[in-house]
């Protein structure tokens, strides 16, 4: 099946009427279809897929773009952002994503062909997303949004057409594991990346280590905590291993957002409309010693 014919007409559409365009690529199972159906539309000059290189973008995200621009044969390349200077972002209020999709958008303006797409679908609209707003108002478009696409629909084109994305779980930055009000600094990010890294070499595909200062906190599906109770000595082993002091086990289990629970409690507790805040309405998912051949710590790739 060609790309083209697994595509809704709806997207085809979409894609048509934007024309030349810039794919915000992470390689995650929205952006990795957005880019490949670009592509397959107005052609892979006119569709560039542009991954944003910072300490936010775990190594094994990195590589895993690298990997998926090369299989079908992506225009791509990287840029550099620099959100990790901007003090707006390194607080870590609960505007963070908007600054950083801000310095997404600037970073991408000179280099941009035509207009900045992001692979956000219908579900997404939800939640606390400020990184939307910045993009929007920089003049990004969200074609799976105009395309009426869910989450489930993006999976679904990914399955017709065999991506190795299809059942990929999300993997959004890493600044997302830090709670609110934490600062993000590249030691804390490297934290949770030395630790999800080797729980995820443990079998857990489906992972969190919320950084709670001295603390790991340690999220699996709901479905696998009595599995993760039995290896609780590996999987202490490999979080004390990044750094943390102390490993617990979230009885919760696994749930996108969950640190946006936050928002809504002060929301709701002051009477507030809990989606909006000083910058307005993408979220906190659902950030020892820095690795030295990790690729977002150092400068310009591609």
């Amino acid at each position: 099946m060609s790309v083209r014919d697994a595509l809704p007409q709806r997207l085809i559409d979409v894609l048509t009427d934007i024309g030349p365009m810039t794919v915000a690529y992470s390689g995650g199972v929205d952006s990795t279809l957005l880019a490949i159906a670009a592509t397959a539309v107005v052609g892979a000059e006119q569709a560039p897929a542009i991954t944003a290189v910072s300490p936010s973008l775990a190594s094994d995200d990195f590589d895993r773009c690298a990997e998926l621009a090369r299989d079908h044969e992506l225009n791509w390349r990287t840029v550099d952002t620099d959100e990790m200077t901007d003090e707006r972002y390194q607080v870590n209020d609960t505007d963070r994503c908007y600054w950083c999709k801000t310095h997404l958008m600037e970073a991408l303006e000179p280099v941009a062909v035509g207009t900045v797409v992001l692979g956000v679908n219908v579900d997404d609209l939800g939640d606390h997303r400020p990184g939307q707003q910045a993009a929007r108002e920089r003049g990004a478009r969200f074609p799976f949004v105009e395309a009426d696409m869910t989450k489930d629909d993006v999976r679904d084109v990914s399955r017709a057409l065999g991506l190795s994305t299809a059942e990929q779980p999300a993997s959004p930055c890493l600044s997302s594991r830090l709670p609110y009000g934490t600062p993000v600094t590249l030691g804390r990010l490297s934290q949770v990346e030395l630790a999800e890294r080797a729980l995820r070499r443990l079998g857990f595909d489906e992972v969190r280590v919320r950084h709670h200062d001295r603390l790991g906190l340690v999220e699996v599906p709901a479905e696998r905590i009595a599995e993760a109770a039995d290896l609780h000595d590996r999987i202490s082993d490999a979080v004390r291993g990044a750094g943390f002091d102390f490993v617990a086990l979230d009885l919760e289990g696994f749930a996108s957002g969950k640190l946006n629970r936050v928002i809504t409690d002060e929301a709701g507790a002051a009477g507030t409309d809990d989606t909006t805040n000083g910058s307005g309405t993408a979220g906190n998912d659902d950030g020892v010693g820095v690795s030295g051949d990790h690729p977002t710590r150092t400068t310009v790739r591609g």
